[in-house]
């Protein structure tokens, strides 16, 4: 989709001669749905196989309902067998840990996601630690972050899931990234740690800025790529770019 002025008059904040094309994640998602439901088709068919998720959510924070939600919903569409353990917020590490050593030990799981965040009193990194690394399947876990960012080494098992979004709506973009200025909002462990290194890898130059970077406009304005992962709606408004 292509957006186009509503009036003929110029946008001071656009510069001259130049549209804002709008990626459609919805259909790229759809598509790799189709592909990876066509995967699991050929492993059943081949070698008997059904891959299998297991999916931990602990407590009733709404936004993580809804991701795990959505996560079930594609997992079904793609015919992944699941396991869903759900715990009240108040679980103790133990239970959890003794759960995450469960699902390592079954061979029908193939991956083990652990909905983030955690109630405050759960170790967070011992949880994440406890699961298997050839079932981590967020990628999470420093060997698969080790292998991520090391040059010439292993590929990781795993990448985290919404840094690979963000490349592969790139790539299915046709977005050359390779010599390009990119400039990443964010340095979580999550997405903003990862994703530079994804892009670092794909020959970009990469800044990363966060809460601490002085003049984070002056840095968005002279990239050609930004990824926001700051965790804030609206960050960036037009004018940034």
């Amino acid at each position: 989709l292509t957006a186009s002025p509503m009036s003929d008059e110029p946008d001071p904040k656009r510069p001259r001669g130049s549209e804002a094309t709008i990626i459609d994640g919805k259909a790229v998602a759809a598509t790799i749905r189709t592909e990876v439901k066509a995967l699991v088709d050929e492993l059943q068919r081949d070698h008997s196989v059904t891959p299998g998720l297991a999916v931990v959510l602990v407590g009733q924070r709404t936004d993580s309902a809804t991701y795990v939600r959505m996560k079930k919903r594609a997992a079904a569409e793609c015919g992944f067998h699941s396991v869903d353990l759900d715990f009240e917020a108040d679980v103790t590490q133990e239970k959890l840990e003794a759960a995450i050593d469960g699902l390592n030990a079954d061979d029908k799981v193939h991956g083990i996601l652990v909905q983030l965040p955690l109630p405050k009193h759960i170790d967070e990194a011992a949880i994440l630690a406890r699961i298997a690394v050839a079932k981590d399947v967020d990628g999470f876990s420093a060997a698969n972050i080790g292998n991520l960012c090391l040059r010439g080494g292993q590929p990781p098992l795993a990448v985290p899931c919404t840094p690979a979004g963000c490349v592969e709506l790139l790539q299915r973009s046709g977005v050359a990234v390779s010599g390009k200025e990119v400039v990443v909002l964010g340095r979580s462990n999550i997405v903003g740690m990862p994703v530079a290194h994804l892009l670092q890898s794909m020959d970009a130059t990469v800044t990363v800025c966060h809460s601490r970077t002085a003049d984070l406009a002056a840095h968005c304005r002279r990239a050609d790529i930004v990824v926001a992962a700051i965790g804030k709606a609206e960050m960036v408004p037009g004018d940034w770019i």
